[in-house]
């Protein structure tokens, strides 16, 4: 008599295969958890070595006579820039590998040239020694105290950055060496050493930046949509407005560089600006009206094949964005490092500081270096976690984002550009939520039933068609929360950090 019948014999051996297979996930679980640390150790050795080499390049440039604090204050100045290319540059390039316009290494590649670009060629030869003229020039003048004011204030800028990178939050670098500043002014002058109406406006942009990018970025994706994508015939709408949009992109980011990515070393007034974006408009829409007649003429009438038409005109964004940022935000790193400089050279305090070009070199390849070993993290955050993006509504984020800095400037508002791209990511995704169930609401069909009534319905085929209809959701609610929250405490909590650590510093350093 045979133990066990076919049936016990078949349940044995699917139980084994589903031990089998439970083990194999562990066995690749355990892999990629052994993979990742062994990249994030490499990727720490990595970063330690260049804090090493701005160790060096500080001695060679100083002479061989550089202080512990010039140093000291040289480290933490490339710390910063490393955190602000893990972190901030992500916004430039993340819709775009969202999207599969780029893969994620050529979106490192590219945004690492360009911002280092952006810094060495425009970042310009003098920085404002106090960041967005918070602190009142005559509040501190110690030149030893305003050296422990400046470090304080990048170090607690810089381990913020660092640990919202860590969480997964993009965080407004600006933001961090404002709130850094703020706080150690106040530990060194008290509360009336701020400028209080500076602070207002800068709290103000908190919600206008995202709001601003949200809106004109789903402007922007619902006109795309009816105009081009609900139509019959796609390919005859796309070759009719396409090559506008492209050269609104195109005159909209020459006008956003020449504003705000030359303009430490070129100002232009608004005549000049305006002309040289229009004739780039006129120049970009001929030919981009060409080479889109010309390649729908081989296209599927299709979203996926219009979406095409948006890929490089969106890598060119992702460079010129890059190119900006470099050239606005290397600042931030390099700009109190500048300040110390200064003050240790001259023994004053000045409220402009030349940049050396070595101080210049450590912000442009520190933001190169951490964008590179700790960057993908909060790209893949940006472009694939928060909602779904295709080429459409990454160039939509990318015009946005454009637009509104252009607006903002005009307007004097200090925005974040951090803030106004999450806000065009969000933007594009509840648009799409609301046309998708708008629509989906509107084609409806009556669920069958039997001329019994109810019983002779097939439940999961009910099941599944009320799962179909039900209001979907194509935005990641959680992450909107938790970027908000970070966004709140962002200046506030650098600002502690900063005031605890000068008087750390101040108390270790005082003549006994």
């Amino acid at each position: 008599m045979a133990l066990f019948s076919n049936k016990d014999q078949y349940s044995a051996s699917g139980f084994k295969s589903r031990a089998v297979d439970k083990d194999l996930k562990r066995i690749v679980q355990l892999e990629k958890a052994t993979q990742e640390v062994g990249s994030n150790i490499y990727n720490l050795g990595f970063g330690l070595i260049f804090l090493i080499g701005v160790w060096i390049i500080t001695y060679i440039y100083s002479g061989g006579e550089a202080s512990a604090i010039l140093v000291a204050a040289a480290v933490i100045g490339g710390y910063m820039a490393m955190n602000i290319g893990a972190n901030d540059v992500a916004n430039n390039v993340g819709p775009a590998v969202g999207s599969k316009a780029l893969t994620l290494m050529g979106a490192l590649v590219i945004a690492a040239i360009f911002e280092a670009a952006g810094a060495l060629l425009a970042g310009g030869e003098v920085v404002s020694t106090i960041s967005k003229g918070i602190i009142s020039t005559d509040s501190i003048t110690d030149v030893d105290v305003f050296v422990w004011a400046m470090m304080s204030a990048l170090l607690a800028a810089a381990l913020w950055v660092n640990l919202a990178t860590y969480i997964g939050a993009p965080v407004s670098t600006t933001h961090s060496i404002v709130g850094g500043v703020m706080g150690a002014g106040i530990a060194a002058a008290g509360f009336s050493a701020v400028n209080w109406p500076v602070m207002s406006a800068i709290a103000a942009s908190w919600v206008i930046s995202p709001l601003l990018g949200g809106v004109i970025a789903a402007l922007f994706l619902t006109f795309i949509k009816f105009a081009i994508l609900f139509k019959d015939d796609k390919l005859a709408a796309a070759r009719r407005w396409v090559p506008v949009l492209v050269a609104i992109l195109a005159g909209t980011f020459s006008a956003y560089v020449m504003l705000k990515g030359l303009k430490r070393i070129w100002k232009p007034d608004t005549a000049m600006v305006v002309l040289i974006a229009g004739g780039i408009f006129f120049v970009s829409y001929v030919w981009t009206r060409r080479r889109v007649a010309r390649a729908s003429q081989h296209m599927e009438n299709k979203r996926k094949s219009v979406a095409t038409l948006f890929t490089v005109p969106l890598i060119c964004s992702a460079a010129m964005l890059s190119f900006a940022h470099g050239s606005n935000d290397v600042a931030n790193a390099v700009g109190p490092l500048a300040a110390i400089v200064n003050a240790l050279g001259s023994g004053e305090i000045a409220t402009k500081a030349s940049l050396p070009i070595w101080v210049l070199i450590i912000g442009a390849v520190g933001i190169s270096v951490g964008l590179a070993l700790f960057g993908p993290k909060i790209i893949k955050l940006v472009g694939e976690k928060i909602t779904k993006l295709n080429q459409v509504r990454a160039f939509c984020v990318a015009l946005s984002a454009a637009i509104t800095v252009i607006i903002a400037s005009g307007m004097g508002l200090p925005v974040s550009s951090t803030h106004i791209a999450i806000g065009a990511v969000f933007g594009v995704g509840f648009i799409r939520e609301a046309i998708t169930n708008r629509t989906s609401s509107s084609t409806k069909t009556p669920v069958p039933m039997s001329a019994e009534g109810f019983s002779e319905v097939d439940e999961g085929k009910l099941f599944k068609k009320w799962k179909k209809q039900r209001k979907r959701k194509l935005v990641r609610r959680q992450h909107a929360f938790s970027i908000a929250a970070a966004w709140i405490i962002t200046v506030p909590a650098s600002a502690l950090l900063s005031g605890a650590l000068f008087f750390l510093l101040n108390y270790f350093n005082a003549p006994s």
